[in-house]
């Protein structure tokens, strides 16, 4: 029996965010399998549960949790424990969806709701294809607005120089690949602020920060990086304290 899965953006928690086909899949959804982070992270699963109750037309729409594996301290991990643990928490994720996938009743549609776009590092799609490898699945990817593009925007500006290029990338890996004819340079999953290792050789790049962009707890900064950088660290740290959890990115301009 192939089982039928909608891997969904969703933008960045407001529904005016969620695009006309995001609403034509989630109206296909029987059961969204929404993975649960804890206490501390509960909030992003009542987004979701308010998504869905604001954009669904039927009422037959569920939204099941599945207990997050340990995932284990990224921070503490060198490239190949680091790839090794994420390997491991996909694995056991990947089991755990598929236990619920095959109790569900014969028909029913799954979706997995992905915050930004499903293309911008989130593992989802490379977890369904695992899936498939133990379920015969039918996958429709539809894609969101990012938090890369919503970051642009709330800051009113281009990503690109004229001609230039845009490099996206971590904050584990910022250090290692920046130079400055890699243009515009987009930092996800940086939890240090590894920019500030590049103060002191570059306190002239222009930063364009946000934290939970587009979302009523939205917080922006921008400016010099030599002059912002601990603006930035106090704002991180106070949203971290005031919700439990901290989403962000930024964007290192060089300066023309």
């Amino acid at each position: 029996m192939t089982r039928k899965i909608r891997i969904i953006g969703v933008g960045l928690g407001a529904p005016r965010h969620v695009t006309g086909e995001a609403v034509e899949a989630m109206n296909e959804v029987d059961v969204f399998l929404v993975p649960d982070k804890g206490e501390r992270k509960s909030e992003l699963l009542d987004l979701r549960r308010a998504l869905c109750a604001e954009l669904i037309e039927n009422d037959r729409w569920q939204l099941r949790t599945i207990a997050d594996p340990e995932r284990g301290p990224d921070s503490e991990r060198d490239a190949r424990q680091y790839r090794e643990g994420v390997a491991a928490w996909h694995a056991a994720r990947v089991s755990a969806y598929v236990d619920v996938i095959k109790a569900l009743p014969p028909g029913a549609t799954v979706g997995f709701l992905v915050w930004g776009d499903p293309a911008f590092y989130d593992s989802t799609i490379r977890m369904v294809d695992r899936i498939a490898e133990r379920i015969d699945v039918e996958m429709r990817v539809i894609a969101g607005i990012s938090a890369i593009q919503v970051l642009a925007a709330e800051h009113r500006i281009p990503l690109n120089a004229i001609g230039g290029p845009v490099h996206i990338t971590t904050g584990r890996a910022l250090i290692e690949q920046w130079r400055r004819d890699l243009g515009t340079v987009v930092v996800m999953l940086d939890g240090h602020l590894r920019c500030r290792e590049l103060v002191a050789e570059h306190p002239d790049l222009q930063i364009y920060w946000g934290a939970c962009v587009g979302m009523p707890q939205q917080a922006l900064v921008a400016g010099r990086l030599g002059d912002v950088i601990d603006e930035i660290t106090r704002v991180r740290r106070r949203v971290r304290d005031d919700l439990g959890w901290v989403m962000d990115v930024y964007a290192l301009v060089p300066p023309e």
